[in-house]
């Protein structure tokens, strides 16, 4: 597919210098981690699949970038195989089955942030380590052993930190104070590790072996699962052996939307992207936006208006549809996004308070995202998380390895936001075992049954946007992946009525044209809005880009 040259002119708050785009004709690999997607480049070299490369990087995003990449915490994947099988497999943290609807409540019925969010009751079952595993034994090639040894080996010799982890384990050291295995980890008995130091995970690379050795057992059962179950005894958090021994994997529909001739697949509930990426290009596709161009005060305006609506509808509808009947074929319907749109006005905003959950007759940030594809045309889209930053900043003791606070991402209290001030109902309510609303998009689009385009972000609340704005960058703008990539993005979420936008994501005076068609806080962001390490195939070429907002790094061959 020829594309042409799009040369992004902007003043990007970040250092563009540190993207990392790079072309080959076996496979590719892109990553928050340059080691990590060297791992998962030489396991394609090994004669693995991408199957097998997504399971190798898994695991060593949790030794090489701890901050999301993990094991004790929990993630999505979305696979379009070479015979044209679609799938997703649902890694997402569960409840423990000690939880109950108000335990972020206080006595005067007020939501307790902190319990949710920094303590050890914010820790959910973790799912990744079930995950990886589930893949490997469905469509990997390799053995647990082959592809587990390069993070072993990682965690066990070490590797030269590089100055933006050495700045997060700074960053973080105060935070991890009432945890010593915390600080044992990321500290030198208390002062910080600096830049070129040599960081060794000893505890982690014994974990991993029994991984390696013992497959989940070695994860929910035996010792690491006696370590985690102790963890959380000597801090009131709730895992029991019960809830390691249920925790299983979900093997899931893949949501399926069409944009201009492309199809759309990305992932089902308990993630609202996919139901959401897939709605406001709904939304998008009866108007025109390569006409007016990137930037424009048309293509901008009608992009925020979609990202108002569906977020409403996010707010009412969107939960785990094990537990909640999410109406997904209604959300995703051309027809539906139609009568979603159809008072949207050309000339001025819509208030965010004047925007409802749509509704219809009854019918019978911190994140982590990779993206692979392989020489046999199979492509794998992976997002996974701790939540926060390291989650709640509890390191599991003699097991080395961090756990999520993912708790924070259920709705605490209905009509009250949850993690990153995204508003929830009933949907979204705490349940033992369920999982937690999340906003991961993980992405492939195809084209005439060739997968083209394989995205997805880190970023909370603005995940989802970050993943619509790749996609129209890409289909609309016809730009080559680097710059579909590196583009600003804007971003709304419908409550806060606000606009937040990266540095030159609008072209000359559209934020004051915004502004006066009554769009509210158009504001910039200050930092940058997703990390969205992509891939594209032109039917030749895979070309990789690392997202240049952070410092990433993206393989081929």
């Amino acid at each position: 597919m020829y594309r042409l040259l799009f040369v992004v002119i902007t003043l990007l708050s970040v250092n563009l210098s540190i993207a990392n785009t790079v072309t080959g004709t076996h496979g590719a690999v892109s990553t928050r981690s340059q080691i990590a997607s060297d791992v998962g480049i030489a396991i394609l070299e090994q004669g693995g699949n991408a199957a097998d490369a997504a399971v190798a990087v898994g695991f060593a995003l949790a030794v090489a970038y701890p901050s999301a990449g993990n094991i004790g915490g929990g993630g999505f994947f979305v696979l379009r195989m070479a015979d044209g099988e679609v799938i997703t497999l649902d890694a997402r943290e569960t409840a423990p089955l000690a939880a109950s609807r108000d335990m972020y409540l206080d006595a005067d019925g007020e939501v307790n942030r902190r319990l949710s969010m920094s303590t050890a009751l914010s820790t959910g079952v973790p799912g990744s380590v079930a995950g990886l595993l589930a893949l490997l034994e469905r469509y990997g090639t390799l053995s647990r052993e082959q592809v587990l040894e390069p993070a072993i080996r990682l965690a066990e010799t070490g590797f030269e930190l590089n100055e933006d982890l050495a700045r997060q384990f700074t960053q973080n050291l105060r935070r991890m104070g009432s945890f010593p295995a915390s600080i044992e980890i990321f500290s030198k008995n208390g002062t910080s590790y600096l830049a070129g130091d040599r960081w060794v995970q000893s505890d982690l690379a014994a974990t991993l072996q029994r991984i390696s050795d013992s497959g989940r057992d070695g994860f929910y059962a035996g010792r690491t699962a006696d370590l985690l179950v102790a963890e959380m005894e000597r801090n009131n958090g709730l895992i029991s052996h019960a809830d390691l021994i249920a925790y299983q994997p979900v093997w899931r529909e893949a949501i399926h939307g069409t944009y201009r001739g492309y199809d759309i697949w990305s992932m089902p509930p308990a993630s609202s992207g996919g139901v959401l990426l897939v709605q406001m290009l709904n939304m998008l596709e009866p108007h025109e936006i390569a006409e007016p161009g990137w930037g424009s005060q048309q293509a901008s305006h009608l992009m925020i208006e979609a990202q108002k609506r569906a977020y409403a509808d996010r707010a009412r509808h969107l939960g785990d549809a094990d537990f909640y009947p999410v109406p997904v074929a209604q959300l995703i319907g051309k027809g539906y996004a139609g009568q979603r749109f159809a008072d949207f006005d050309p000339s001025s905003a819509k208030p965010s308070a004047d925007i409802f959950a749509g509704s219809w007759p009854d019918e019978g940030t911190q994140t982590t995202h990779y993206s692979i594809m392989d020489s046999e045309g199979n492509a794998i889209s992976v997002t996974t998380t701790l939540n926060s930053g390291y989650g709640n900043k509890m390191v599991v003791t003699d097991a080395g390895f961090l756990l999520n606070n993912e708790m924070g991402d259920f709705t605490p209290k209905v009509n009250t936001a949850g993690g990153y001030g995204l508003m929830g109902e009933e949907a979204n309510l705490i349940a033992p075992g369920k999982r937690m609303l999340s906003s991961m998009t993980p992405t492939i689009v195809s084209e005439d049954g060739v997968n083209v385009l394989i995205t997805g972000s880190p970023g909370g609340a603005t995940i989802i946007n970050t993943v619509f704005h790749v996609v129209v960058n890409f289909i609309d703008h016809r730009m080559g992946i680097a710059d579909a990539v590196a583009s600003p993005r804007f971003h709304h979420q419908w409550q806060p009525d606000s606009v937040r936008f990266e540095d030159g994501a609008f072209n000359t005076g559209v934020q004051r044209q915004l502004e006066a068609m009554g769009h509210s806080q158009v504001r910039s962001a200050g930092f940058g809005l997703g990390d969205a390490n992509s891939i594209s195939y032109d039917g030749e070429t895979f070309t990789a880009t690392s997202d240049p907002r952070n410092a990433g790094g993206a393989s081929s061959y």
